[in-house]
């Protein structure tokens, strides 16, 4: 754990990038890979993702490369993903339906087991067969149910008395869609990501102005 809380941000982060390229590479049956012919995919350079893997142990053997489906399993485990993680999703708008439609989730190990929303004209609709309940409910819901990760989609105002309500009833994890950075007081018993659609579109825009197109 602590070699883990070591490792930079900047590595985390390009971690599920290594974990998706590595999963289609098993889909067509490659075998191994060298950091060379990785970057040349992924678009990272091989002396980073060298580095990046070398975080985390000795993967690879030199004239060999990485066994593809070695390498996946181990980062598979350092992403968590080697266990399966309960979800719920509190707003059924666009983006709460776009989430909890999304399949491949559950391909990884993460359950739906919820969806709630204040809309009575959603209240008892079902999402990829999960019903979406009044949020009234989402609190005794949580009572009753072990689950590790909320997921907010709802308006900004609303959103912090929504991860209030989760961190109060010991969801492990938070991932806000709402646009605004909402704060938990006690960091050790809930993680929180923040994801703000609008920056990165920004970001997309400033690189295109930056490149003159």
């Amino acid at each position: 754990m602590d070699k883990k809380r070591s490792i930079s941000m900047a590595v985390i982060k390009r971690l599920p990038k290594y974990h998706r390229y590595l999963r289609e590479l098993i889909e067509i049956e490659v075998d191994r890979i060298s950091s060379k012919e990785l970057s040349e995919k992924i678009g990272f350079t091989a002396s980073q993702i060298r580095q990046d893997l070398n975080n985390f142990g000795d993967f690879g053997q030199q004239g060999y490369g990485y066994n593809v489906k070695e390498l996946y399993k181990e980062i598979s485990g350092i992403l968590g993903l080697n266990k399966v993680y309960s979800i719920i999703v509190v707003g059924a708008g666009n983006i709460g339906q776009a989430i909890a439609n999304y399949s491949y989730f559950n391909k990884i190990g993460f359950s739906l087991r919820g969806i709630f929303d204040r809309n009575p004209k959603l209240i008892g609709l079902k999402i990829n067969d999960v019903e979406v309940f009044d949020i009234d409910f989402l609190e005794e819901f949580l009572e009753k149910n072990s689950i590790d990760i909320g997921v907010i989609c709802v308006p900004k105002e609303s959103a912090q008395g929504v991860c209030d309500v989760l961190v109060a009833n010991k969801v492990k994890g938070i991932w806000n869609f709402a646009p605004v950075d909402l704060q938990i007081k006690d960091q050790e018993d809930t993680v929180l990501e923040n994801v703000h659609l609008s920056e990165s579109l920004l970001t997309l825009t400033c690189l295109m102005n930056d490149a003159g197109i």
